[in-house]
Formats: structure tokens, sequence, C-alpha cells
């Protein structure tokens, strides 16, 4: 009787349809926060890879990465990298994603 109960459920579980939050351009919306994403794909080919980035910003200060966004700095499309020092201070670089300067620490 339980195996039958599980299947009926898992059945239920199966059929139901599942419903997407927006429509973006034709693609599924499925979380907030989408944006960076977004600017970072549009801007492909003018930015320097986040990976360039990490790897100065490693040569230069001591420490380690923790997280990284998006967003603009003067205008101009820029990474926010939380950077924890190897005196455990965070530090966070703005660093321009055109040019891959430095231009700001908060």
């Amino acid at each position: 009787m339980k195996r039958l109960f599980a299947i009926a459920v898992l059945a239920a579980i199966a059929a139901t349809p599942v419903a997407v939050a927006a429509q973006d351009n034709g693609r599924p919306v499925l979380g907030a926060g989408r944006g960076d994403q977004d600017r970072a794909r549009e801007a492909r080919g003018r930015q320097m890879p986040l990976s360039r980035v990490l790897a100065m910003l490693s040569s230069r200060y001591p420490g380690r990465h923790l997280n990284t966004t998006m967003g603009d700095s003067g205008g101009r499309p820029a990474y926010f990298v939380q950077w924890q020092m190897a005196d455990g201070r965070v530090v966070v670089f703005v660093v321009d994603a055109e040019s891959g300067q430095v231009v700001g620490r908060q």
C-alpha cells in the first residue's frame, strides 16, 4: 500500500507544470540579479575577462578572492572585487572592466 501511495505522489509531482517567472528576449528568467550576466554578455569582447583581473590583483596584493559583482563606476562598466588581504582585512577593489585598471578601493 505504501508503495502505491509513493508511486502516486511521484506521478503527481512529475505531472505538475513548472512555471517560469518571466520571459526576457525569449529566454526564461528564473531568478533575480540576472543583470550582471546580461551586461557581461553584451560587453563580451570589449571588457577584460575576470580571470585576468583576478590574476593581476593576486600578483599585486597577497590574499584571496572572495566575491565579484558587476556595476558602473563613473559611467563605465566595472568589476567590484571583494579581496581578503594577507592580514585578514577585506577590501573591495573597483576595477575598470574595459581597461583592467584599479580605479578605486573601498
